[in-house]
């Protein structure tokens, strides 16, 4: 018998110009968020959501190829578990990825408080 959720990808409820935006950053998002420990694909998902008070809201059609990017740049790594009885793929940051999570933060800060200046905002409190 066909599945009918299976015929169309998983729509976000965000608008799609946020959900381009967040895709330019979605390494680092990843890497900040995998930082805290090791965690499976909709771990992440939930966590990306809780973090940004459910402003992001990512479809698993962005998160895997990231992570398989991520993983193919030695910035994480992953393993399978078993839990309840079910096999699932746990990411882990790597020394690498730390780094990397490092030069994201810093390039972060500079363009959002280059940014804030030229649209005459004050930048957040660091």
């Amino acid at each position: 018998m066909r599945d009918p959720g299976r015929d169309h990808p998983q729509r976000s409820s965000q608008p799609a110009g946020q959900l381009d935006r967040l895709r330019q950053h979605l390494d680092g998002v990843l890497l900040a968020v995998l930082a805290d420990g090791p965690a499976h694909g909709y771990a992440l998902i939930q966590e990306v959501r809780r973090r940004s008070g459910e402003a992001f809201d990512l479809p698993e059609g962005t998160l895997y190829p990231a992570l398989h990017r991520l993983e193919g740049a030695k910035l994480v790594t992953s393993s399978w578990e078993k839990a309840a009885g079910r096999r699932r793929r746990v990411y882990t940051l790597t020394n690498r990825g730390r780094g990397a999570l490092e030069t994201e933060r810093e390039s972060w800060r500079s363009f959002a408080s280059s940014l804030s200046s030229v649209l005459g905002v004050q930048p957040w409190p660091a």
